[in-house]
């Protein structure tokens, strides 16, 4: 009969599989959210929607790493970073990783329900696309991109949930916040570029080549001028803009952390990227505040 030591050490390895102690993946769909519903809601959204899209996030990440390692898991033993992972050493089965993550897009789903038809709609759409991802890396050669659908879904379904549809600015927001993404996550395919290069699979990092650098840059830019100009149309004021301005400074610090391709360096601007998109929250929230 399982005894209580027995009860931790397997909830140690379901909270290892799902990255409890690293929410950094998390920040990185939250802030964009976030900053969706305060813009869809010219202002706070409602504790009911905001409860409802944080806790969301968090549940569709942890089932999203869940379906992640299984997919992986024969790539994964190859790559120093990842073999570790519990699916890969075999400490956690595919069908308990498949469960897991069942029971919590589930729950993520009985948020969703609790918001309108448009929200229970495009929720579907944004589970396909995040459960897909995993498998386009084996064809696909900037799958990042796709990485960028699903790590966005966020924004048309904030404005869903609060307008009832999907209006040309949330799409536009979706747009520029794929380019984020494809600038962190190359960053991180950076990192495992000469084990994926063994390995086989496709990444942005491979596609681009020595353009790497150049290619995140132009990725970060992209998603700034992208916000700035839908601000601009919007008639937001100086602290959304100055939240740019500090997410701008924070993606030319990452210039001077990725240019000589450490896996360190890397790797650490990929991690911290979230505070990039904090920075661009913050100012989403600050213009709201003042400007009401």
């Amino acid at each position: 009969m399982p005894t209580d030591a027995d009860f931790r050490s397997r909830l140690r390895l379901y909270l290892d599989l799902i990255r409890w102690s690293r929410p950094a993946g998390s920040y990185l769909l939250l802030w964009p959210t976030l900053a969706a519903l305060w813009l869809a809601a010219d202002g706070f959204p409602g504790w009911h929607l905001l409860a409802v899209f944080t806790l969301g996030t968090f549940l569709m990440r942890s089932a999203g790493c869940a379906v992640n390692d299984v997919a992986d898991r024969d790539f994964d033993k190859h790559v120093k970073r990842t073999a570790q992972r519990p699916v890969t050493r075999g400490a956690v089965s595919v069908t308990e990783a498949l469960l897991l993550g069942a029971a919590l897009a589930l729950l993520a789903f009985a948020l969703v329900l609790t918001t309108n038809a448009a929200t229970i709609a495009w929720s579907v759409a944004a589970l396909a696309v995040s459960f897909a991802y995993p498998f386009t890396k084996r064809f696909f050669a900037m799958p990042q991109a796709v990485l960028g659908v699903a790590f966005s879904f966020g924004i048309p379904m904030a404005f869903a949930a609060v307008q009832g549809e999907v209006p040309a600015l949330a799409w536009g927001l979706l747009a520029g916040n794929l380019f984020w993404v494809l600038a962190y996550d190359t960053e991180y395919a950076m990192v495992d570029r000469d084990d994926d290069l063994l390995i086989g699979i496709q990444t942005s990092a491979i596609t681009l080549g020595r353009f790497d650098v150049a290619g995140v840059m132009g990725f970060y830019a992209a998603y700034l001028l992208i916000w700035a100009g839908l601000g601009a149309r919007l008639g937001l004021g100086w602290p959304y803009f100055s939240g740019l301005g500090v997410a701008a400074l924070i993606a030319a610090w990452h210039f001077t952390l990725i240019r000589s391709r450490s896996r360190d360096g890397c790797f650490r601007a990929f991690r911290l990227n979230h505070w990039l998109g904090f920075a661009v929250f913050a100012g989403v929230v600050g213009d709201a505040v003042i400007g009401a």
